[in-house]
């Protein structure tokens, strides 16, 4: 089958399958491996060359771990340590080493038992995300534990993919402790000069491209740096993903980050979701013919091991009990990262081809049985076990991204300088590399990227913010923004900046309620000065200046929309009038007074 031919085929299984399937609750994953068991070997038979499609697709794999390298921003990183690093990594250790524990009881090698135990031990981020925020849960105390706890497992994936490659050594035979320590040390070596040249050299790469600009090229430069340090990596004999997760953290301070996320996250998806699909084409169902017991005594062993051990770090960590089960059978599942060392470990002669593939099926069915415990949960146990203590947490009124600037100019500026004042966090978005360059000479932190793109916008936390600060100076610009926020993130709240009268007007278009005309309040407070300095009074200043400022902003309202330049014009003047005879009026009331 050709290769465009092939790739009709897995757009058409991935069109059908994972639509139904989110539209049951099951999550994207599961619709990807049901798009792939279906034109797999064991379904229709459309593709059997498995192999080679999955080699290709572990890029998607690649890519996710550089995206998950550019959320790890070490100050981010530090206010959530104790729920990761705690909760997160009791988790995994003890569900690691209960599982290990288990195989070595049924006679599996330990090398076996031990990548048994670490890839089970995982959950499906995507899955588990998905099904938390489907349920409008991610806000509960429950969901932010689980986020907690996933994020731990993305971070330990990358050690773990690292230790499978060294488990390999000697396999047959007694492990030479010089050997390990050559081993650690040449990856050591590796690691820290690719950390060296990536810190001092890499962003001002991304500069000199910037300023380019042209954006293929900046799309461009981004790949290969993923799939740089990714083939550096695979070169010394390490995995290729934990190179692009050291890409990713290298970039996760830099001004680029939300700009290169953007641009990277498309090709993320659908080489992730090529991968799924591979993954479902490799499952052998041939295994529930023959071993369908098995399979089913270790999807609920599986299920309820980790259960358990997430309800007790629940207790421990003082969660209410409905909360408790919520978060147990949320993250009972098997995860996506299960596939991707199981796979390594088998090209890695670590564990047989045939223990991953019952392991493989194993994680599939958890993640199917995982909605459907969610379901009977909540109508059975949880109707009754109500915590009043299981709600919604309050939004810290520091918490990141609450505020968006896009365009840090002299307006800008402003308004992140009396933000930063009150210590309230904000994320600027900055077209231009020139004036991100000049502004971090003074300190502040802004990202490069175009704020009227969508994707940039999501990955900046828009979905998250509260307030959309529009401060950019082109007016064209300016209206592309309000109207890709307006679309695409109605609840977020727009302050726009507008250059005039008619910039206010297209603005207003859009429903913007909240806008400044930059000349309008300066050019107010120069005309109060050159009252005052031609003898009024403050106080006769102020109020003609407030009066006018008034009588302009209803104006401007009425005006709004009216077409008729001609009758515009003649509205004007009669408002100008109108205005003289009020301030005539007011200065008459005054003398009578």
């Amino acid at each position: 089958m050709s290769l465009l031919m092939q790739s009709a085929v897995f757009l058409g299984a991935a069109v059908i399958a994972v639509p139904i399937s989110r539209r049951l609750g099951l999550g994207s994953v599961l619709g990807y491996l049901a798009a792939g068991a279906a034109i797999g070997p064991w379904g229709f038979g459309l593709i059997s060359d498995v192999k080679n499609i999955l080699h290709f697709a572990e890029f998607g794999v690649v890519l996710l771990l550089f995206v998950i390298g550019l959320e790890l921003q070490p100050s981010r990183l530090w206010t959530m340590r104790r729920p990761v690093f705690g909760l997160g990594g009791l988790q995994v250790t003890v569900t690691a080493l209960l599982i290990a524990a288990a195989a070595l009881a049924f006679g599996l090698e330990w090398r076996a038992a031990l990548v048994a135990g670490l890839a089970l031990a995982l959950s499906s981020t995507a899955f588990a995300l998905q099904l938390l925020a489907e349920k409008q849960q991610m806000t509960t105390r429950h969901g932010r534990t689980a986020f907690s706890i996933l994020l731990f497992q993305d971070i330990a994936v990358i050690p773990i993919l690292a230790l499978v490659p060294l488990m390999s050594m000697n396999s047959t035979g007694p492990v030479d402790p010089m050997e390990v320590l050559i081993a650690v040390g040449k990856v050591g070596g590796i690691i820290a000069a690719v950390i060296f040249v990536g810190r001092f050299a890499l962003r001002h790469v991304f500069r000199l491209v910037a300023r380019s600009g042209i954006h293929e090229v900046f799309t461009a430069c981004a790949l290969l740096t993923v799939i740089g340090t990714a083939l550096i990596m695979e070169g010394v004999g390490l995995s290729m993903a934990l190179g692009a997760f050291l890409a990713g953290v290298l970039m996760a301070d830099s001004e680029f980050r939300h700009a290169v996320e953007a641009d990277i996250d498309p090709f993320k998806g659908l080489l992730l979701g090529l991968f799924f699909i591979a993954v479902g084409m490799s499952v052998n169902f041939g295994l529930l013919a023959t071993e369908l017991w098995l399979v089913l005594a270790l999807v609920l062993g599986l299920t309820a091991l980790k259960s358990v051990v997430l309800y007790g770090l629940g207790v421990i960590s003082g969660h209410p009990p409905r909360s408790g089960g919520y978060l147990a059978i949320s993250l009972s599942q098997g995860g996506e990262f299960a596939f991707v060392i199981l796979t390594i470990a088998v090209a890695a002669a670590v564990i047989p081809s045939s223990l991953s593939e019952l392991l493989i099926l194993v994680v599939t069915f958890s993640m199917a049985l995982t909605p459907v415990l969610y379901l009977l949960y909540e109508r059975s146990l949880a109707a009754w076990m109500r915590d009043t203590s299981d709600r919604p947490y309050d939004v810290p009124a520091d918490e990141e991204n609450q505020v968006i600037i896009a365009g840090f100019g002299r307006f800008g500026q402003i308004v992140g300088r009396v933000l930063q004042a009150r210590k309230i966090t904000f994320t600027a978005l900055e077209s231009s590399s020139q004036q991100v360059d000049f502004v971090a000479n003074y300190g502040n932190k802004v990202y490069y990227g175009d704020a009227g793109r969508v994707d940039l916008l999501r990955a900046a936390g828009a979905d998250n913010a509260v307030i959309f600060i529009i401060a950019v100076d082109d007016a064209d610009a300016s209206v592309r923004i309000a109207q890709a926020v307006v679309e695409n993130f109605p609840d977020l709240r727009i302050l726009a900046r507008a250059r005039n009268r008619q910039h206010a007007y297209r603005l207003m278009d859009l429903d913007v309620a909240h806008i400044w005309r930059e000349t309008f309040h300066s050019s107010l407070d120069t005309a109060r000065h050159t009252l005052t300095f031609l003898g009024l009074s403050d106080i006769e200043a102020d109020r003609t200046v407030q009066t006018f400022r008034e009588h302009d902003e209803a104006r401007l309202v009425e005006q709004h929309g009216m077409k008729d330049d001609v009758k515009a014009a003649a509205q004007a003047r009669e408002w100008a009038r109108e205005l003289e005879e009020i301030l005539a009026q007011d200065k008459e009331d005054e003398k009578a007074g």
